[in-house]
């Protein structure tokens, strides 16, 4: 069995139509990469999903983190 030489690239892997940088300006704007569970991810198939279901338990924690410290003042 021949080597391949591995600076030659193969015919499928063709990148001549391909743009450089095409994606930096929206990565320079930031992201955040979250990688999720499968179970999880069966539960929550959208980043949509990911984000209402994070948004509810967010605000509930704003809602109790109030509630405590109300309690706590009077």
């Amino acid at each position: 069995m021949k080597k391949a030489d591995s600076d030659a690239m193969r015919p499928e892997r063709d990148f001549s139509g391909g743009v450089r940088g095409k994606y930096l300006p929206r990565l320079a704007k930031g992201a955040n990469v979250v990688v999720l569970d499968r179970d999880i991810a069966k539960v929550f198939p959208t980043s949509k999903a990911v984000n209402d279901a994070l948004r509810v338990l967010a605000e509930a924690g704003r809602r109790h983190s109030k509630a405590k410290i109300s309690t706590r003042g009077a």
